[in-house]
């Protein structure tokens, strides 16, 4: 590297050890969660445990962050340690230590603090399972928020990869929380297998990062590429980034490995808010920033990011639209916008891509979160069109309010904190040399109309327009939907607006959230909000932003763009449109963010039913079918998967299994077994107690001696 992005090194502060507290708070709150499960103890002592333990572990992270002056690595314990020889490459070591610089500390800032609300939340979203199944959610949690402390403190790639199969193993575990659901179990298995392809990338990746370097040590990885690296770039290690990379897009659901995401929805919604939001999905984007300086291995690789997130940035757009269950709408949005986190870290900005995921963190939650609410007050329902003008509805202002807010975030509105963020990814994209990332700058910005689009669909279906609200056919485990003491508060909806129609006024009354609920969704919509104040800071007080500050002082410093401001400032001017390139931005990125708000009010708040003529349009035409039918079923991806990659390995599967049963244990085994069995079975009845029998055998025994004894003497005299 260069010196202007040297990265800092670590010093070794063991006085610091009490920042391991942030990590073992978790482990100690699973292990007496599995206590209380095993107990059976009725009520909410799981999740007071949960909450107060990821409660201290945020406030330990604050602390150190208001400690930190530099990188530090803090021993805990000795752990893995051989060594087989002197040299470089003979010797093995993983210690159990933390590494703390600004990167670790931006993201266990959000990690933690929202880890914390989705717990409080979960306390009354989940209130129906109070026993075991209460406190094996709470488990689940605990080992969830441990797992990503683990992947993101971990001061060696050893701990990264157990604290990356740890949030899979969490994942499987919640995603199927509700095991006697077929498709809950299916959705879990899917998100375990297809996050196993990428794991091997990741696992390959780090064995060939130790046999190039010796080490897994993240400083003395980082001190090795401050020297300059390899000096000789041959296969293996060009290799590594694509590796890496491969990880990443496994875990954070790109392009082709996104499909277990969707589904990942048959969990419990604060599971989803913390996939989505907190924890899984932003570690693929954290282990690029981590190891940003190996991306210059190959000079293709940060150019294979760039294209495969902006590209599953468009595609799970498209899907999105023509989506009608409203918690996979905000799925294929996550699965977009981290599509605009890998584009800003290939086509060089860090910063953009941390930020973004910083954003995006608080108002996805807050997205997820207001849509579990409407999910545990209405039967389970998520169908936007089968529920319209919730906020008319009594008890229901404040979740469709906040929804509000995080449509308006995830829209990128103007001046929001997700406008300012995404932008940083787009403006270095059109401002590049290289003509391919001007390409998915603008791409980006057509996929940021969609995204304007398709979440105002849902803000305008389900909380504006006429009262109408019906029941899920099935309801979900969550639910507490038929509680009498909410059963009130939807009966005097009916005199706000148009009356509900007639189904949903036959005996069915959802309930209106709760203290903790409610709480929780305005907390996030005060930090969705307050996520934005470092772009403001810089935008209108021309002062530092602080998010930039923070990844410019990590390993990811060669993206931080902090040089890029520099020489702005010193007449090295880009152009958008022919503008300079920040207003040029400004205007395009507010035109698409805006138009696409006005076209989703037109067609599903103004005249719905234009939105029903223009499908029915497209649908009747035989040239125009395709379209709908693709964006609805997915583009046909699962089909697809399922054809070149289920189907021959079930044939395969049975051709074996016949093999195994009718050759192997057929022929071979029991084949071989059935010849004892019958020479017995042919000389039984000579010994079955009958004196005939055994005369019989004594006679035909002296003439098989007699026979040989003549064969024998006949051989004499040839």
């Amino acid at each position: 590297m260069s010196a202007e992005f040297t990265i800092p090194q670590a010093v070794v502060a063991p006085e610091l050890a009490w920042i391991g507290w942030a990590l073992l708070l978790p482990l100690l709150s699973a292990a007496l969660c599995a206590v209380c499960a095993a107990a059976r103890l009725p009520g909410k002592l799981p999740a007071f445990i949960t909450v107060l333990a990821l409660a201290a572990s945020f406030v330990i992270v604050v602390r150190a962050y208001n400690a930190y002056t530099g990188p530090v690595q803090v021993p805990i314990f000795e752990w893995m340690s051989f060594a087989w020889g002197d040299g470089r490459f003979q010797q093995f070591t993983a210690p159990c230590a933390l590494y703390i610089d600004s990167l670790t500390l931006f993201w266990m800032l959000f990690v933690t603090g929202l880890g914390t609300l989705i717990a409080l939340y979960a306390s009354e979203y989940m209130e129906t399972e109070k026993g075991a199944g209460y406190a094996r959610f709470f488990f689940g949690i605990s080992i969830f928020l441990f797992a990503m402390g683990s992947l993101v403190m971990g001061d060696n790639l050893v701990m990264l990869y157990l604290g990356w199969e740890g949030v899979g193993l969490a994942s499987y575990l919640l995603i199927g929380f509700d095991y006697q659901r077929p498709a809950a179990v299916a959705a879990a298995k899917k998100a375990f297998i297809m996050n196993r392809i990428g794991d091997l990338g990741l696992a390959l990746g780090i064995f060939m990062l130790w046999a190039n370097y010796g080490t897994l040590q993240y400083s003395q990885l980082f001190q090795a590429m401050n020297a300059g690296g390899q000096t000789v770039v041959d296969w293996d290690i060009s290799l590594i980034p694509f590796l890496l990379m491969l990880g990443a897009f496994g875990k954070s659901a790109q392009f082709p490995l996104f499909t277990w995401l969707p589904d990942a929805m048959e969990g419990p919604t604060p599971v989803s808010a913390l996939i989505h939001a907190a924890t899984m999905v932003t570690a693929g984007v954290f282990l690029i920033a981590r190891m940003y300086p190996f991306f210059a291995l190959h000079p293709d690789a940060l150019a294979t990011v760039a294209w495969i997130g902006g590209g599953t940035a468009l595609l799970a757009a498209t899907i999105g639209m023509a989506q009608y269950d409203i918690k996979r709408v905000f799925a294929y949005s996550t699965i977009s916008q981290l599509g605009y986190m890998f584009l800003g870290l290939g086509v060089g900005t860090t910063f953009g891509a941390c930020y973004h995921t910083f954003t995006h963190a608080f108002f996805k939650a807050l997205l997820f979160l207001t849509a579990g609410a409407i999910m545990h007050g209405f039967a389970g329902q998520l169908d936007l069109r089968k529920l319209s003008g919730l906020r008319h509805i009594p008890g229901w202002r404040l979740v469709s309010w906040t929804m509000f807010i995080g449509c308006l975030w995830l829209a990128a509105f103007p001046y929001t904190a997700a406008f300012f963020s995404k932008d940083a990814i787009l403006l270095k994209a059109l401002t590049s040399s290289r003509w391919d990332f001007v390409f998915l700058g603008w791409m980006g910005l057509f996929t940021a109309a969609l995204t304007a689009y398709y979440t105002f669909r849902v803000w305008f279906r389900v909380c504006c327009g006429p009262v109408h609200f019906e029941p899920a056919a099935d309801g979900h485990h969550g639910d507490a939907a038929h509680d009498a003491h909410d059963a009130h508060d939807a009966h005097n909806a009916h005199g706000h607006g148009n009356p509900p129609k007639a189904k949903a006024a036959h005996g069915f009354h959802p309930h209106a959230p709760k203290w903790a609920i409610s709480t929780v969704l305005f907390l996030l919509a005060v930090g969705t909000i307050a996520a934005g104040f470092p772009a403001y800071n810089e935008a209108f007080a021309h002062g530092v932003n602080w998010a930039q500050q923070m990844i410019a002082g990590s390993s990811a410093a060669a993206g931080a763009q902090v040089v890029a401001h520099a020489a702005e400032g010193s007449g090295d001017h880009h152009t958008v449109l022919g503008m300079e390139a920040h207003t040029g931005l400004l205007v395009v990125g507010a035109t698409a963010s805006i138009g696409g708000i006005l076209v989703a009010a037109w067609l599903h708040l103004m005249s719905r039913a234009s939105a029903d003529a223009l499908r029915r349009a497209l649908m009747g035409n035989v040239f125009t079918r395709w379209l709908p039918v693709c964006m609805e079923r997915k583009w046909f991806f699962d089909e697809i998967y399922h054809g070149l990659f289920r189907l021959p390995l079930w044939l395969g599967s049975q051709v074996l299994h016949f093999g195994d049963k009718h050759f192997l244990d057929g022929v071979l085994v029991d084949g071989i077994a059935r010849i004892p069995i019958a020479a017995g079975k042919l000389f039984r009845p000579l010994y079955g107690g009958a004196l005939q029998g055994y005369a019989v055998s004594m006679v035909a025994g002296v003439a098989l001696v007699l026979a040989w004894m003549a064969w024998v003497w006949l051989r004499g005299f040839e």
